[in-house]
């Protein structure tokens, strides 16, 4: 004979505490990856930017050098160059990714292969890879 009736139980219905658990801690991991992965993207985007910006400003400066006729060394013969406020420039100074303190640039024309406009970094792993600029 039997003690209980198992045909009149039902299953209840829902999620343990364990099983929500285990789904919190997924959950929470997953999302840990995530945060990693767009810290090494933001990493890799300001990174990029700095080296376009040295090597856009690299450009322009050698263009002006070449209209200007310039030698290594000499100051610049006019002041539209690089205003700190830029007004009335046709080159500034770019706007500072994170990891960059600022852009320092010289008052004289470079030397080729030297920059014109150089990072001070506050991350070093945003700092190009290569040491020479004579292509840019």
């Amino acid at each position: 004979m039997k003690l209980t009736n198992t045909q009149n139980m039902k299953a209840k219905s829902g999620m343990t505490l364990l099983e929500l658990t285990v789904v919190i801690l997924v959950l929470l991991s997953l999302i840990s990856i995530l945060f990693i992965g767009a810290r090494a993207w933001k990493k890799g985007s300001d990174r990029s930017a700095n080296i376009m910006n040295i090597r856009n400003t690299q450009q322009a400066m050698r263009g002006h050098q070449n209209m200007k006729e310039l030698n290594a060394g000499e100051d610049f013969k006019d002041t539209d160059l690089a205003n700190d406020d830029g007004v009335g420039a046709y080159l500034r100074k770019p706007t500072v990714p994170t990891g960059i303190t600022s852009y320092t640039g010289a008052a004289v024309a470079p030397a080729v292969g030297a920059l014109w406009l150089a990072a001070v970094y506050t991350d070093s792993t945003l700092a190009p890879a290569t040491a020479t600029y004579a292509d840019w």
